[in-house]
């Protein structure tokens, strides 16, 4: 099952970061290009209700107080229908959006070499983009694997401008 982590090819730091436009609800779109001038954590996993999921979507629920404080905001993309992300997001009292990648499916997952095409899903993947749109941070991890936010946060604060930067810590 680990095996597929050898074909996949995230997009590395220091490339420009693809803008997208996902539904959030049935009503309601989001483009990462309106987050421009602050750092945006993009969060890729594989599906809602999944055990391994929903341990990785609360801890950055959790840590969200602390990616506030370098003005990060959090997206969490998915190839699972707005549907399932509205019931998902109210049964885990998530507090940042899950956007839809589901038709067509992975399209935006696949810009970022995120999608696992055997499984029909997006990988477990993290990206930390700067407020230029400009990767900073990327990390995939095997599908049965929690990364946690540890990752983000470091790279969230060694960040060019961030709060440790400036030694407001």
């Amino acid at each position: 099952m680990d095996s597929h982590n050898s074909t996949i090819k995230i997009l590395k730091p220091n490339i420009e970061a693809p803008d997208f436009c996902l539904p959030a609800t049935p009503d309601q779109k989001i483009s990462l290009h309106e987050f421009r001038g602050s750092p945006v954590v993009l969060v890729f996993y594989p599906a809602d209700w999944s055990p391994v999921c929903g341990d990785e979507l609360v801890i950055f629920n959790e840590v969200l107080p602390e990616l506030k404080r370098h003005k990060a905001n959090v997206l969490g993309i998915s190839v699972d229908n707005v549907w399932s992300h509205i019931a998902y997001t109210q049964a885990k009292h998530l507090h940042f959006p899950l956007l839809s990648d589901f038709e067509p499916k992975g399209a935006v997952a696949k810009f970022y070499g995120a999608y696992e095409s055997s499984a029909g899903v997006c990988s477990r993947a993290l990206f930390v983009i700067n407020g230029e749109s400009m990767i900073y941070w990327s990390y995939v991890s095997p599908m049965g694997v929690n990364p946690g936010a540890d990752g983000v946060l470091d790279a969230l604060s060694s960040m060019p401008g961030s709060l440790a930067r400036e030694g407001s810590s």
